[in-house]
Formats: structure tokens, C-alpha cells, sequence
């Protein structure tokens, strides 16, 4: 019984990674250009990003433990980052899971491109802490469950709406409210990206004035607790 069980599982893996691949741009595209490198205990990232995915990295303390890659790739349609799990440890534990954070060069969107060096650095933490936003959604998950997730995000707009808002809500919960503004406002106010992409942001994750009023709650609450321990 267990052997049939396992087997399934293997089944489904083989049947729904190729869509994963698909639709989250995974390793079967080519890496671009090799970049140098940082190694810092169970985190790989690129040096010109370093600073940048640092601090980011300062605002989740529950993913120290976890291996996590920065990586560059090309062909990424319609996004600039994308966070997957590593598709070889997603039969392991939780706690064993590592993950990519997949990094465009070039910021590319109906064949507009915005060189990478191009993005300020407040906006280029807030989409880094975005994507460290999924993996905290991720990181609870078991292999199987990642599966699901996979199958739901490339078959389901609603979805896709719910972890979307579910990631830039970690990443605002973690002190980070002010870096996705910044991205927010750098999509939509940014003249080289189409009114179709923006309207596709503005559907799927947290308007500017949404991440305000998460911003102002967790500033009350934050307040109101000082206040009780003062």
C-alpha cells in the first residue's frame, strides 16, 4: 500500500513539472551569462545584487536556515522575478526544501526592456522581499502540496490574486511596507510598460493605497503594543 501511495505521488510529480516549467520559467531555460557570485552559508547571490538582497533577506529571520539560490535566467515572459522551490528536494521534508529566486537581467515586458542596472534600489529590495514572501507561503508547504499549488497557480486568475496578495503581505507584515510601495509605484507610474501590464498588476496584487492601510495597521498595532509594555 505505501509502495502504490509513493508511486502516485512520483506520478503526479512527473505529470505536473513540466506545466511548473512552463509556467514559473524553471530550469530548462538557459541560465544568461555567469555572474559573480557570493556564497553566504545556504545562500547564493550574485554580486551586483548583494546589498540589495541582504536586505531583504534582514527582514525574514525565519528563512535563515533555508537554502535559498538568486539566480539569472532569460526568457522570463512577463516578469522580472519569479520563486520556485528546487524541484529535486520536494520529495524531502520541509525543513529540507531550498528554493530559487529567479532573476531577469532585463526587467522585459512587451518587448519592453528595462536594463536591471536601470531599477532603483529600493524598488529592486521590494520585488526581492515579494519573492521572499512566497517562500514563506512555501515553506510550511509538503512536496505534494507544492504540487497543488503549482496546478491551481497556472489554472486559476483567482489564485494567481490570492498568493500574489499573500506574498506582498508578508513582505509588508515584515517591515517592508515602504520597499513594495516603491515597486508598486515604479510598474504602474513607469512610461515604458504597457496599460495592459499594469492593469494586470493593479488586478492580481495590492494597489499603492491597500499597502498604505496595511502599512498604517501594522503601525497602530506596533504602537498599541509598545504602549501596553511601556
Amino acid at each position: 500500500m505505501k509502495t502504490n501511495r509513493f508511486t502516485k505521488k512520483i506520478l503526479a510529480l512527473i505529470l505536473i513539472l513540466p506545466f511548473l516549467a512552463g509556467s514559473w520559467s524553471c530550469a530548462a531555460n538557459k541560465i544568461i551569462e555567469e555572474k559573480e557570485i557570493a556564497y553566504q552559508g545556504n545562500k547564493i547571490i550574485p554580486k551586483n545584487i548583494l546589498e540589495e538582497a541582504n536586505i531583504a533577506l534582514s527582514h525574514y529571520p525565519e528563512l535563515e536556515d533555508v537554502a535559498i539560490e538568486f539566480r539569472y535566467k532569460n526568457k522570463m515572459k512577463n516578469a522580472f522575478m519569479q520563486a520556485q522551490p528546487k524541484m529535486g528536494n520536494l520529495l524531502k521534508g520541509k525543513k529540507n526544501h531550498s528554493y530559487y529566486v529567479f532573476i531577469s537581467s532585463k526587467f522585459l515586458v512587451e518587448n519592453e526592456a528595462i536594463p536591471i542596472a536601470d531599477v532603483p534600489s529600493e524598488v529592486l529590495i521590494g520585488w526581492l522581499g515579494h519573492e521572499l514572501g512566497h517562500i514563506m507561503d512555501y515553506r510550511d508547504k509538503s512536496g505534494m502540496e507544492m504540487v497543488k499549488f503549482g496546478a491551481r497557480y497556472i489554472t486559476s486568475k483567482n489564485f494567481i490574486k490570492k498568493a500574489e496578495r499573500t506574498a506582498d503581505t508578508y513582505a509588508i507584515n515584515h517591515g517592508m511596507g515602504n520597499f513594495i510601495f516603491a515597486t508598486k509605484d515604479f510598474i504602474l507610474n513607469h512610461s515604458q510598460l504597457s496599460d495592459k501590464y499594469k492593469k494586470r498588476k493593479i488586478r492580481l496584487y495590492l494597489s499603492p493605497e491597500e499597502i498604505l492601510v496595511l502599512v498604517n495597521n501594522l503601525e497602530d498595532d506596533l504602537a498599541e503594543i509598545e504602549e501596553e509594555e511601556s
